[in-house]
């Protein structure tokens, strides 16, 4: 059998260091994420195991949700029960996990100027609606695009790229998934993102009764913020559709 492996570069030491640590801080805290195996790493450089298999899709919807409200809810019993949306989280080491309004509200600014928010009362509408999300108990943000999710041939489970995490509350990377499935795959009925959202509530639930509280307004809400941070790229890395087309309020 070939022990194949996969080197991930990056443009600073810095970017690679965090890289590392985001990796041992998910398998310490969020272990039912389960990771390829860290081979070895580099000043610029990261090896992995190199891991065979399939993208998620939208079958997978449920699954990877229990999937996610387990991993929250276990970092959350782990670390995450101190921490607050609008602080920033400190490792052990000194290093941090960005907060949660900080580096979006930056990104929001940025979408400004990029023409993706139309005007300035659009902004004002977006970092409201993004302020008003700011509360309730910690969880991470690992970007869960349904393309960091690979389904083996044994029907396991593996999570790559956690290079960047920050700190978001409970469901909001649900949502991404939730996202990330519509723009590639086209519209998902509200009874399957509704299941998806009962299956990730349920299982946080089981870390602690605060943590499986989400609803669909709150699940709606993150979504419309998805879809502003996500609209760059619309027509790239495989999103073939627009948000108007497949906002999960016009489908049945």
């Amino acid at each position: 059998m070939i022990d194949t492996q996969f080197a991930k570069h990056y443009p600073t030491p810095g970017r690679a260091a965090a890289a590392v640590r985001n990796y041992r801080w998910i398998a310490q805290y969020a272990p039912p994420l389960r990771q390829p195996e860290l081979r070895r790493t580099g000043p610029l450089s990261l090896t992995f195991e190199q891991v065979e298999g399939r993208p998620a899709g939208p079958h997978d919807l449920t699954r990877l949700a229990e999937l996610l409200g387990n991993a929250h809810g276990t970092a959350w019993t782990k670390d995450l029960a101190f921490a607050t949306l609008r602080i920033p989280h400190r490792f052990r080491d000194g290093a941090v996990f960005e907060d949660y309004l900080r580096p979006r509200q930056v990104t929001l600014r940025r979408r400004l100027e990029q023409g993706y928010l139309t005007s300035t009362e659009a902004l004002h509408t977006t970092l409201t609606l993004l302020d008003k999300t700011a509360e309730g108990p910690c969880a991470f943000y690992k970007d869960s695009n349904l393309r960091n999710f690979i389904i083996t041939a044994a029907d396991e489970l593996v999570t790559v790229d956690t290079d960047d995490l920050t700190l978001a509350p409970m469901g909001y990377d649900l949502a991404k998934l939730v996202a990330t499935l519509l723009l590639t795959h086209g519209a998902l009925s509200r009874d399957a993102i509704d299941e998806a959202l009962a299956a990730y509530n349920g299982a946080a639930r089981r870390h602690d009764a605060q943590l499986g509280t989400t609803d669909r307004e709150r699940l709606d809400a993150f979504l419309a913020l998805h879809a502003t941070f996500t609209a760059p790229y619309i027509g790239r890395n495989g999103y073939r559709h627009s948000w108007p087309d497949v906002c999960p309020q016009e489908t049945s």
